[in-house]
């Protein structure tokens, strides 16, 4: 059984159910004589009858739920969706355990779970049950149930229900607010690119009893670092040090990647020279950061002396670095190495990534070479990569861009055929690429520049994939 419902885990779980199927529980044996039937107890009194009784039914009660649980497990169904699905079974029988007793930790993990796993009514519903069997709920469960609401794909939803639970926490006495709920908050805001929210969260951390530690500093970093304020987040860094507080490896990393952004190189070169002298480690972030920052800036050779120099380190590069590498060689307008690379990682990988087949057209896009793009769109097979629907939305505003009415037609015919829904944000970035090509739009009386000018989605998201790995 679980001996502790404070560490419950669901490993714990399934293991404490083959304990029961393996027990050997006593049983009680019919003897014959010549006059009656009398039946001969082996061993125990009454009160031990009781006890093997109600264990017996136990057994029977638990092996019928792993029977239960395990005929739904498949390719199709694994383990942890299984549990996931059927949580209220779980903790239906965890209940009715003898050694469980309502406790705010099983109920602020199970609310994690369910929150990371995007079960956020589960999370609600656990909460609720929480309540109900009289436990009070503190600062660690409103945290996990704050996590869970942020990992909901409405963000702005989430972020109003989030702000709703902390305003609730401050009147609460036995749930004020920790460094742990203020991190959450300040990461949240950080990530929206809310700076407004940022900083009255940081002044209201100031009036509290709340001291901050490094990852509420470097929450406020990232939020400036984010919107190009290199100012306030060097501000925030010298507050930082005078907290006697230390920059751990995301610190130093926020702050490349910032400077980077900005073209700062100068301070990005100090930061990372700071960072080797230091007792932190570079992460594969921390070059995969500068590689694609120096790419944007066409510094081609200082890119390659970062590669290099990860590579001497005995770091291996990531399909991420691979992305950087070759995002880094389209803005430098070499199209045939960064194909080089392309092919390189096609032929390593067993099943190439949609996000790797993305860069190179981004690529091919960048240099304007469209109809290049467009054949190895077709071509995706060939490579043992399927595009998913960030693919179709780049080549569509590609090609709109560039006017290539037959291509973007020939591109919704094959989306349908391979199954891939639009959605809302497709449709509204769609509209806006089709109405700059309007007359008399912006856009369209500007010159295009198409062999040198970005496309923005592939580009944030392989910044944010660098920033995050």
């Amino acid at each position: 059984m679980l001996t502790s419902p404070s560490s419950l885990r669901f490993s714990d779980f399934i293991s404490s159910f083959s304990q029961f199927t393996d027990h050997k529980c006593l049983r009680f044996s019919p003897k014959s004589s010549d006059a009656r039937t009398t039946t001969r107890i082996t061993c125990g009194a009454i009160p031990l009858r009781r006890k093997l009784a109600e264990r017996e039914s136990a057994d029977r009660e638990n092996r019928v739920l792993v029977r239960s649980l395990m005929s739904r497990i498949s390719d199709r169904e694994p383990l942890v969706k299984t549990l996931d699905k059927y949580v209220k079974v779980v903790f239906r029988w965890m209940q009715k355990q003898r050694w469980y007793i309502p406790d705010n930790g099983v109920y602020s993990k199970l609310i994690s779970v369910m929150g990371k796993k995007g079960q956020t009514r589960m999370a609600m519903w656990l909460f609720s049950e929480m309540k109900n069997s009289g436990c009070r709920p503190d600062a660690s469960v409103y945290n996990a149930l704050i996590t869970a609401h942020l990992h909901t794909r409405d963000k702005a939803k989430a972020l109003e229900k989030a702000r709703g639970y902390f305003d609730k926490m401050k009147g609460m006495e036995r749930c004020q607010p920790n460094v742990v709920t203020y991190n959450i908050m300040l990461r949240a805001f950080a990530q929206s690119g809310k700076v407004d929210q940022v900083n009255a969260l940081f002044k209201d951390l100031d009036i509290s009893a709340v001291s901050p530690d490094v990852y509420t500093f470097n929450g406020v970093m990232d939020a400036y670092g984010k919107k190009g304020m290199i100012k306030e987040m060097e501000s925030v860094l010298t507050r930082m040090r005078s907290n006697e507080c230390k920059p751990d490896i995301i610190t130093f990393n926020l702050l490349i990647d910032s400077y980077g952004k900005k073209q700062e190189f100068e301070k990005m070169e100090q930061t990372f020279k700071s960072l080797m002298r230091s007792k932190e480690k570079p992460t594969l972030p921390t070059f995969n950061s500068m590689i694609i920052n120096y790419g944007k800036a066409r510094l081609r050779e200082k890119a390659e002396l970062v590669f290099k120099k990860m590579t001497e380190m005995n770091y291996t590069p990531s399909y991420i670095t691979y992305e950087c590498m070759i995002m880094m060689y389209g803005y430098c307008g070499s199209v045939s190495r960064a194909r080089e690379i392309f092919e390189e990682v096609a032929e390593s990988e067993s099943v190439l990534k949609a996000s790797t087949l993305n860069a190179m057209l981004d690529v091919y896009c960048l240099n304007g070479l469209h109809m290049e793009a467009d054949k190895l769109f077709h071509n995706a097979s060939d490579f043992r990569v399927r595009p998913d629907a960030s693919t179709y939305k780049f080549l569509y505003k590609a090609y709109t861009k560039a006017d290539m009415k037959e291509q973007v037609q020939t591109l919704m015919k094959k989306m349908e055929k391979d199954g891939i829904v639009p959605n809302k944000r497709f449709f509204m970035e769609a509209l806006e690429t089709f109405g700059s090509k309007l007359p008399g739009s912006d856009s369209g009386n500007r010159k295009s520049n198409g062999s040198r000018r970005p496309q923005k989605d592939i580009t944030k998201d392989l910044v944010e994939k660098t920033e995050n790995s």
